[in-house]
């Protein structure tokens, strides 16, 4: 709350088991990224932006290309317990033999006396999921953070993930920069290769950087001025602009078991001026449904968007002809329009369309809803249910002369007539029994007085009185 309240934009990090779930969902609440180059966790906030890929699926295609059926796998923390959930579920499918070991807490002779075990059960297929310093202790080697020379004429066969391509042009030429300045700061400090949680920081900040320009570009305020959130408010106020920045981190492309990696179109394959528009056919995803999209009765003697007929079909017609530029209509597949599902996060029908870059633009009645919001823009709707509820219009009626009995039933009404009858009653009985509410009256000098002649002011009129007097709240004359 206190760096909030200083007006951060977004929060770089590593995860921590014991806040990554504060953490995140304090930027859900707030609308903050949170960008981070951790091993990727299972989490549906949209806010949290995890740079490291998964390598689940890339490790199981890895082990199922070398037909391996029994192996080791060794882990060192956490992260390792969500591929080997995986791998774990692979091997029941495909009746691999899985053993599992978890070093985070063994030592180097911990280490010796593990693999002494496993020469002794001739297990020579070993996944080790560690970071490069343990590797150290356990290999003496790495996959190019480390030294590998030691290994060349050993006999091992050692295949790893690389996340970072240290000899392409870019990687390269920030590596000499980098280099340059540990140099000119550091003149007795040996200068080391970074790993590849700098350069996925790197990548973040890099990302976050566009997307500032991107949002200046089209003259979006960003400022925490105006409604900049508050941490402390129950329940939390997000910030207003946050999710500006959280769009602006666009998606450059997705992976898939069929088509592997699918580079999104960028702005320069879409095009940004009117020769790229008009010198490009746009796919319109859209789905049969009367009467906005339907099949003409003929539609077998027509090609292209000819074949349909409906509002849609003439709204994007009449789109086309006003910004100039080709389409071609393509009805979803799925014949869906759009869900996310609960548990791969996937979206299927039009949005999923949109959302990969299969499509452009989608024409179709679809619902403008939250959750749909967050991944795609909607137009403004050419159509508004209206659904509302409908009363019936209450009639005016002059007041008669029980109005006053309105605010209550009429049972209710009785209960109270009667309470206020029983209480009188029970109090004309006491009175009558009670010596102490029996008094003589006074008389004029010199008149005898006799037994008879002794009252009693809780008579049964004066009872009715008395309670409608601590009904209404009010004294009377026998008890003011």
């Amino acid at each position: 709350c206190s760096q909030f309240s200083k007006g951060v934009y977004a929060i770089f990090g590593f995860y921590e088991r014991r806040t990554v779930n504060m953490l995140t969902s304090f930027c859900g609440a707030l609308h903050v990224c949170f960008i981070t180059p951790s091993f990727p966790v299972d989490t549906s906030n949209q806010f949290v932006l995890q740079l490291r890929p998964e390598l689940q699926d890339a490790l199981i295609s890895i082990i199922d290309h070398y037909k391996w059926q029994k192996f080791v796998y060794i882990y060192d923390a956490d992260r390792g317990l969500s591929v080997l959930q995986k791998v774990l579920d692979t091997a029941a499918e495909k009746n691999w033999q899985v053993t599992a070991v978890n070093i985070l807490t063994t030592t180097e002779e911990g280490y010796r006396m593990l693999f002494q075990d496993l020469e002794k059960k001739k297990e020579r297929l070993v996944v080790v999921d560690c970071e490069s310093e343990r590797l150290n202790a356990i290999l003496g080697q790495g996959f190019m953070d480390i030294d590998l020379n030691k290994f060349k004429e050993s006999g091992a066969n050692v295949t790893g993930f690389q996340l970072v391509n240290y000899t392409d042009t870019i990687p390269a030429k920030i590596m000499q920069q980098w280099k340059n300045s540990d140099a000119r700061d550091h003149t007795r400090v040996d200068w080391k290769r970074p790993k590849y949680t700098s350069a996925l920081t790197y990548d973040g900040v890099k990302v976050m950087a566009e997307a500032f320009q991107s949002l200046r570009r089209q003259r979006i305020d960003i400022s925490r001025r105006g409604n900049a959130g508050d941490c402390l408010a129950n329940p939390a106020v997000p910030w207003g602009q946050g999710i500006d920045i959280q769009r602006a981190l666009q998606q450059i492309g997705y992976w898939n078991e069929d088509d592997k990696f699918v580079p999104a179109a960028t702005d320069a394959q879409a095009g940004g001026d009117n020769s790229s528009v008009q010198n490009r056919t746009y796919i319109v995803t859209t789905i049969l449904e009367d009467p906005y999209v339907m099949l003409k009765k003929n539609a077998n003697q027509f090609e292209g968007n000819d074949r349909y007929e409906g509002y849609c079909v003439e709204l994007a017609a009449e789109i086309a002809k006003h910004v100039g530029y080709s389409y071609r209509l393509e009805i979803v597949s799925d014949g869906k329009y759009g869900a996310r599902d609960p548990d791969t996060k996937a979206w299927n029908g039009m949005v999923g369309e949109l959302v990969y870059g299969r499509a452009d633009v989608a024409v179709a009645p679809l619902t403008i809803t939250l959750v749909r919001e967050e991944v795609i823009d909607f137009s403004k709707p050419f159509m508004s249910l209206g659904i509302s509820i409908m009363i019936k219009k209450p009639q005016k009626s002059k007041p008669g002369v029980f109005s006053f009995l309105d605010p209550l039933a009429y049972e209710i009404w009785m209960c109270i007539v009667f309470a206020y009858i029983g209480v009188s009653v029970v109090l004309f009985l006491v009175s009558r029994f009670s010596p102490y509410e029996w008094h003589s009256e006074e008389f004029e000098e010199g008149r005898d007085q006799t037994p008879s002649d002794q009252s009693n002011e809780f008579g049964i009129f004066n009872s009715l009185w008395f309670s409608l007097g601590a009904f209404m709240q009010q004294g009377c004359d026998i008890s003011p």
